[in-house]
């Protein structure tokens, strides 16, 4: 079977759509599927722009092609900017990509069309059959606009992967599936499949003990390490750290670890730190790292946070690869309390969870890990166990291939 991914990304990138997308693509042609993914031709950062090679950068197989699709990239004339001028820039490299994707896929023979992009699914959907196509969804669009053509993807998309349970819920509602009139063309199966982020397995092969970790990064044997990895915005949303940094005001013997960045965001929580009058030397900022050395710095922690405060996207949409990589290595974790975490990991089992927003509660959970060793070494095996079992690429890759077939 032939599977071509389509996604508008930058490619590399420093976000984690592309580690996710990139490994997906990798764990399709494992379980079998020739793979061939399409990305943007666009202008990329300089740090990305030095990147050897996508395979390498990744550390995946080189088991499936990447091309890339031209389009109009201006976006570096606005950055960051949401204005007019801002908008319309996007509209023009959005919609330059889908039709320059559209175009070629004219002329290309595939069996699944994937693609995270309603808007590609909306395209391909007007030339080839609803059979051949697989939406992976991962929010619910906003606005009048944005709703109207995620209703149409998900009715004529032949196969609605999604994230999280809710989401595929509100999915169901959004686009109620018509009588099966025709069960050669529609089949008698649900075309909804719920397939939450996940792990690749050998990534965490063979990674460093915690003393050996914190030896090659220069980080203090003794001290006790709550980390956070990932970027500390999403769609401009903030990801809740700055709570953490306040519960953490009082807490004696603790250091903040931030994996990610941007570094303005960074260096920001560290003056909110220094505000609070804790010790500098206790806020450590390793800035934006290589994916393929993310799991050593994981391995440094021994609380791995994830704070995210209440928002719809979160509360049910987020499937955050950061949760089931801090499951994969075996580190304690101490996160919110929201429906789509929750749908994963349980508190007092696989996890320490705490209301979002909750500074203080963030605080004592932090205290109550530090006291307790045994806590954490519990909560860090059950956590492992269940990301082993079920969250991996290989096995969400097998569910999705066996789902786009079964719909055929």
């Amino acid at each position: 079977m032939k599977l071509l991914y389509i996604a508008n990304i930058r490619l590399p990138t420093e976000k984690a759509h592309g580690l996710q997308i990139v490994q997906n693509c990798e764990a399709f042609a494992d379980a079998g599927a020739e793979v061939e993914l399409w990305t943007a031709r666009r202008v990329n950062t300089p740090e990305m722009q030095a990147v050897p090679d996508v395979w390498t950068h990744y550390g995946v197989k080189r088991n499936f092609a990447v091309q890339r699709v031209p389009c109009i990239d201006l976006l570096p004339l606005v950055p960051g900017r949401n204005d007019l001028p801002a908008r319309l820039i996007f509209y023009l490299q959005q919609g330059t990509f889908v039709l320059l994707a559209l175009l070629r896929a004219v002329f290309t023979q595939a069996d699944k069309y994937y693609s995270r992009d309603a808007l590609v699914i909306f395209a391909l959907s007007l030339i080839k059959p609803r059979r051949a196509l697989a939406y992976e969804a991962h929010r619910l669009a906003t606005g009048r606009g944005g709703r109207g053509l995620q209703r149409w993807v998900v009715r004529r998309a032949g196969t609605v992967v999604c994230v999280t349970a809710r989401l595929r819920d509100d999915l169901k509602n959004l686009a109620p599936q018509p009588p099966l009139v025709d069960t050669m063309e529609r089949g008698s199966r649900d075309k909804f499949l719920v397939a939450h982020d996940g792990i690749r397995v050998e990534r965490f092969a063979g990674v460093p003990s915690q003393a050996e970790a914190r030896v090659l990064l220069g980080w203090p044997q003794e001290a006790f390490i709550v980390g956070y990895v990932g970027r500390l915005q999403t769609m401009a949303m903030d990801k809740g750290v700055g709570t953490l940094v306040t519960g953490l005001c009082g807490v004696k013997g603790v250091t903040l670890a931030l994996v990610g960045g941007p570094d303005v965001s960074a260096e920001a929580l560290r003056a909110e730190w220094l505000k609070l009058d804790m010790d500098g030397d206790h806020f450590i900022n390793a800035g934006q790292v290589a994916p393929d050395r993310v799991p050593l710095y994981i391995s440094a922690f021994d609380v791995c946070a994830m704070p995210l405060p209440w928002t719809e996207h979160f509360a049910y949409y987020a499937s955050p690869m950061k949760l089931f990589e801090y499951m994969a290595a075996r580190r304690a974790i101490l996160a919110t309390a929201l429906p789509s975490t929750a749908e994963v990991v349980t508190d007092g089992e696989s996890a320490l969870l705490v209301p979002p927003g909750d500074a203080a509660a963030l605080g004592a959970a932090v205290a109550r890990l530090r006291d307790d060793p045994a806590l954490r070494a519990r909560l860090a095996d059950a956590a492992y166990s269940e990301v082993m079992a079920h969250y991996t690429w290989a096995a969400r890759a097998k569910a999705i291939l066996g789902k786009v077939m079964s719909d055929e």
